[in-house]
């Protein structure tokens, strides 16, 4: 992605007089937390820089073919929230669990039963994923525990899908808890971290469908694909502003070779993601995809 980014810069630089304006690279920390672009914002970006009139962004594709570009009209990633979940029991000794009140019990109750969110409560049109990734509780074999911590990610991408996923998660643990004789001062603990939210990212139908055809004269018609958006989350959301007021882009390029693809399909296996060990993009195929699928959207939006 750096090396992209900079070969972008470079072309630009030397193509200066194809376009007029002023074009603000930003090299930002910490998107992997989700926390990079609302900082940059809360410093001042737009106030001390100008606020743009377009937003571009891009990321390598582990799934898509080296010297493609991959884009999506409308929303192309989630809403990202981080819930911490406490569930409070009362613990004992594993032979006398009628003593206790089990908080493992409890917690699995609500893994299965957060799942009739998705399927239940919400509209099939409206994705949700709701992931349990994280269970901690108990220190013994014969222990039952007076607590349980959960940590889930939930995605989602409409606003008010995500309020009601949220409301509905902490209104069945608290409602399992009860069930399972928890008193009202003992109910779960429901935490949505506010520090680690990032926004849904949306790309303007108009701009998308702009850009998808300069990319076609610079790639190849056959080149450029409109790929499904996914549940991944990426703080790039920020720069377009809670209200989308600044039109923005977020695309892909492909980062592995034609001939791996045909391998893995051939075999029935899945091709390494994003953050694994084994996932390896083709460097220059994939840096000089990036390259040119950011300058070409660049000298359209800021020819002269």
């Amino acid at each position: 992605h750096i090396a992209a980014f900079i070969g972008t810069a470079r072309a630009l630089a030397k193509l200066k007089d194809q376009w007029h304006g002023t074009i603000l690279f930003v090299a930002q920390p910490a998107e992997e937390i989700g926390a990079g672009a609302r900082a940059l914002l809360k410093d001042g970006l737009y106030d001390r820089f100008g606020k743009p009139n377009f937003a571009l962004g891009f990321h390598d594709k582990a799934d898509l073919q080296t010297g493609h570009i991959g884009v999506t009209e409308g929303f192309t990633s989630a809403n990202v929230d981080s819930v911490d979940v406490t569930v409070r029991g009362v613990g004992g000794h594993g032979a006398y669990p009628h003593k206790t009140k089990d908080p493992i019990v409890l917690a699995a109750e609500m893994i299965n039963a957060w799942q009739t969110i998705v399927s239940r409560e919400n509209n099939p049109l409206d994705p949700i994923v709701i992931t349990v990734g994280a269970i901690h509780g108990g220190t013994k074999h014969n222990i039952i525990p007076d607590e349980v911590k959960m940590q889930l990610t939930v995605r989602t991408y409409k606003a008010e899908v995500r309020e009601h996923v949220l409301a509905a998660i902490e209104r069945i643990a608290k409602g399992i808890a009860a069930a399972g004789g928890m008193p009202p001062e003992r109910a779960p603990i429901v935490s949505v971290s506010k520090d680690q939210f990032c926004p849904a990212t949306y790309n303007n139908p108009e701009l998308a469908k702009r850009l998808v055809a300069v990319w076609k004269k610079s790639l190849g018609n056959d080149d450029v694909k409109i790929v499904d958006p996914t549940m991944g989350g990426d703080d790039f959301s920020e720069y377009s502003l809670p209200d989308h007021s600044i039109p923005a882009v977020y695309f892909h390029f492909g980062a592995v070779e034609s001939a791996k693809i045909a391998e893995y399909k051939e075999k029935g296996k899945e091709l390494p993601t994003l953050h694994s060990s084994k996932f390896a993009p083709v460097p220059e195929p994939t840096i000089r995809t990036g390259v040119i699928g950011m300058t070409a959207a660049v000298l359209e939006l800021m020819k002269k």
